[in-house]
């Protein structure tokens, strides 16, 4: 099986690692636009490597697409890889291309080709934690995602712009818009994340929920900034990103009804964001590889995998999940 992954950051070097340590894939094509970035990362990967040079939406000889570019500049090669009939994994976090994207489910369901949206940390392992929890209760009235950090310098802008940008909440059958930056919200993570503030932001996660869980009557999504980070999230960064963010942490809250009482369910993880993406990344492409996904056709992993055993997957590879248990976590 040969798969190509478009994008040799920090999330994308990783993704071809993980799927080159696996028995499936025999060959990977590693293509970026930046040639000082292929020269680094192919020192570290071996002959089952084809480096290109090339634009990310040129012509392509692979079974199988992995987009990690940066986010707002994923749609061309979906696309193309629907339109060619080839499954396609999108590692995209942005709002907007999110949203887009979604219109194109129609021909990727016509065209019976796996489509992955948010393959990542935030969407991505938040999309199936949420699964997870969804199957402890009865019903669910409540799903609130937060995040925080950042992967690559490509994910801090994205992270920089969300938060200047309108955020949608899924209350009650509408959807709800509010500026980014505000609703102050305390958020707990696993340790040594520890407590956060996290606001409102343009994050994608309400908008794949809410099509995986449309019964679900609020959905919200926050992600952690300073005062800072709010302050100037509406002008350039004054800074540039450094090349891979530290540690970062992701939290799920479930609220619904179980034996008829009030129960709430909160789960999360601690990992850096780019080491994080590219394991779910490669987890999801793989089992597109091993067709385990539940349906051909374009969705989040919400709906394309079954939440336990894919879970499981992940910790084989290091990625813990812990849940929250009054004042204690528990693995």
């Amino acid at each position: 099986m040969r798969v190509a992954v478009l994008g040799a950051g920090a999330v994308g070097a990783r993704i071809a690692r993980q799927l080159l340590s696996g028995t499936k894939v025999t060959q990977i094509v590693l293509r970026d636009t930046d040639a000082d970035r292929l020269a680094q990362v192919s020192k570290s990967l071996g002959e089952r490597v084809i480096i290109e040079h090339s634009p990310f939406n040129s012509k392509i000889d692979a079974e199988v697409i992995v987009v990690a570019t940066p986010s707002g500049t994923q749609m061309p090669s979906v696309i193309e890889a629907i339109e060619t009939k080839r499954p396609v994994i999108s590692t995209s976090d942005s709002l907007a291309e999110t949203v887009a994207l979604l219109k194109f489910a129609n021909q990727a369901k016509e065209n019976n080709t796996p489509v992955v949206l948010g393959a990542g940390f935030a969407p991505g392992l938040t999309c199936v934690l949420a699964s997870h929890g969804m199957s402890w209760l009865d019903t669910v009235e409540e799903i609130h995602v937060a995040k925080v950090g950042t992967g690559g310098p490509s994910c801090a802008l994205v992270h920089h712009r969300a938060l200047s940008r309108i955020s949608y909440d899924w209350r009650h059958n509408n959807w709800v818009r509010r500026p980014g930056g505000s609703g102050r919200s305390l958020c707990w993570f696993p340790e040594p994340i520890g407590p956060q503030d996290c606001y409102r932001a343009a994050l994608p996660s309400p908008v794949l929920l809410h099509h995986a869980f449309p019964e679900v009557s609020w959905i919200t999504a926050r992600v952690s900034a300073t005062l800072r980070d709010r302050l100037t999230a509406a002008l350039p960064m004054l800074s540039p990103p450094h090349s891979e963010g530290g540690l970062g942490a992701v939290r799920i809250e479930l609220h619904g009804q179980k034996n008829n009482s009030h129960e709430v369910v909160v789960l999360g993880a601690t990992e850096r964001p780019a080491v994080a993406a590219a394991t779910v990344a490669a987890l999801a492409t793989e089992c597109v590889i091993n067709e385990k996904l539940k349906f051909r056709g374009m969705a989040g992993l919400s709906e394309l995998v079954e939440p336990i055993s894919f879970l499981h997957g992940l910790e084989k590879r290091g990625l813990r999940i812990e849940i929250f248990e009054g004042d204690n976590v528990n693995a």
